[in-house]
């Protein structure tokens, strides 16, 4: 492997500004700007959009979809199941 083809692995601080959290691990992602972190190192900084902070997965605010309900009132609305036209019957 040719060394000079790698990207520079190295500590960066990840910042979800939406729930106010940072993390700090290591990335190759590429960043102007820095920020001074608990160690007193100064460190890039990445802003993300979304984290497993803000994340409605993660945090336990994801809505749950029914499904079932979806269906029967598709049939309610348009007919199907048994009751449908007949078409496509033997006989």
């Amino acid at each position: 492997m040719q060394q000079d083809k790698q990207p520079d692995y190295r500590p960066v601080v990840f910042r979800d500004r939406a729930a106010g959290y940072a993390f700090l691990t290591r990335s190759t992602a590429k960043s102007e700007r820095t920020i001074d972190w608990d160690d007193g190192e100064t460190y890039p900084v990445v802003d993300v959009e979304i984290s497993s902070e803000s994340h409605p997965f993660y945090t336990g605010e994801a809505r749950t979809v029914d499904s079932e309900g979806r269906v029967a009132r598709f049939e309610r609305r348009f007919g199907g199941g048994e009751q449908a036209s007949g078409a496509g019957k033997d006989g």
